[in-house]
């Protein structure tokens, strides 16, 4: 392990028998009840969650009443969780949201980029057409922010200051559900400008698994996260887009899980109650070092771990096959090498507490 950042070999990837790559990182697996499950690397790693922190950003609005109070569906709840791909169909999503809430798109402030969605970024250059905020794959949490500041009837020029009381909600939320101070969450800036917090993987993960199973918490707070996962896994193309791998593992296993990936190689994924014959909610929080830009390390971390869990047999679906694939290929086809798991992670997995399968 490298023990001034904390992280650990996790991934290798070979060309012939030699290891030609390895990625870097650290993982935890935690459930409702506080209990490290398992990990590899420092779990007590403190870094920044990025968009993997977008669920808990919704919970204040959500928890305040305002689905309700502007008759938001399921749906727009979903893409104020989202990095979504700007599709079309994202940015009617979001057209809704404003019109309910009286906001305009030139009151977002995530700043713009062309859609992650391929055919929608081609079809858009192709007929000269710049991107506008709402093609931002944050924009939705920036409409779920605003539309919190409307609830309150706070101002919305400044909501993205880190002492405006929505932004105070969030980061109150944010250590109520890791069971941390306020005040131990280091900020910073995240790439559309909000305010993000970083603690522990173990933290983190904790706090994923009691959005997934909030036993214990206030009966409003219960009532936010459930509504928040469950929109989640109803709209999982809202959450992220087609072919993407949120949107993909909530397809394939909605049932059972909320997937949400964030920027530089970090990656929550938290399991329901009784995902797997009698557990509980159960949290995982993963940070690659080198950020794994092609996300090739997340996709053979994320599916060793659920494989343990038991889902092998859902992993085979062939939505997620892409995900799973294990082998290395030239630029013909040919096979050149595999990725695998490091020999620590793998015995790291062995000894997860919860096994079975599904």
């Amino acid at each position: 392990m490298n023990q001034d950042f904390g992280y650990a070999p996790l991934v290798e990837l070979t060309r012939g028998a030699i290891v030609e790559c390895v990625h870097y990182g650290a993982f935890a697996v935690v459930d409702s009840q506080g209990k490290l499950l398992c990990s590899a690397g420092d779990p007590d790693l403190r870094t920044f969650p990025r968009s993997s922190m977008k669920p808990f950003q919704a919970l204040p609005f959500v928890e305040s009443g305002g689905v309700e109070f502007f008759g938001l569906s399921e749906e727009e709840l979903a893409i104020m969780c989202a990095s979504h791909a700007g599709t079309d169909a994202h940015v009617a999503v979001l057209r809704g949201i404003h019109k309910k809430a009286g906001l305009q798109e030139s009151d977002l402030q995530c700043g713009v980029h062309y859609p992650s969605d391929r055919v929608t970024s081609d079809a858009m250059r192709l007929r000269g057409e710049l991107p506008t905020p709402y093609r931002h794959n944050c924009s939705g949490k920036h409409s779920g922010m605003l539309a919190a500041a409307r609830l309150r009837g706070l101002p919305i020029e400044n909501y993205l200051e880190l002492e405006h009381p929505v932004q105070q909600s969030i980061r109150a939320a944010m250590a109520e559900m890791s069971a941390m101070q306020a005040e131990a969450l280091i900020p910073g800036i995240d790439g559309c400008s909000a305010p993000v917090y970083a603690l522990s993987l173990r933290a983190f993960a904790y706090a994923v698994a009691r959005l997934c199973d909030p036993v214990g918490l206030s009966a409003e707070r219960q009532a936010a996260c459930r509504k928040v996962t469950d929109a989640m896994r109803s709209y999982p193309l809202m959450v992220a887009g087609p072919g993407k791998l949120d949107t993909v593992l909530m397809q394939v296993l909605g049932d059972k899980l909320v997937s949400k990936g964030g920027a530089e190689g970090y990656q929550m994924i938290g399991l329901l109650p009784d995902a797997d014959k009698g557990t509980p909610g159960i949290g995982i929080a993963m940070k690659f070092s080198d950020g794994d830009p092609d996300r090739r390390a997340t996709y053979s971390l994320v599916t060793a771990i659920l494989q343990v869990f038991g889902f092998s047999r859902q992993l085979e679906n062939e939505a997620y096959r892409g995900f799973a694939d294990s082998v290395v290929r030239n630029w013909r086809g040919l096979t050149a090498g595999e990725k695998r798991l490091s020999a620590l992670a793998t015995e790291a997995l062995a000894h997860c507490r919860y096994r079975g399968d599904v």
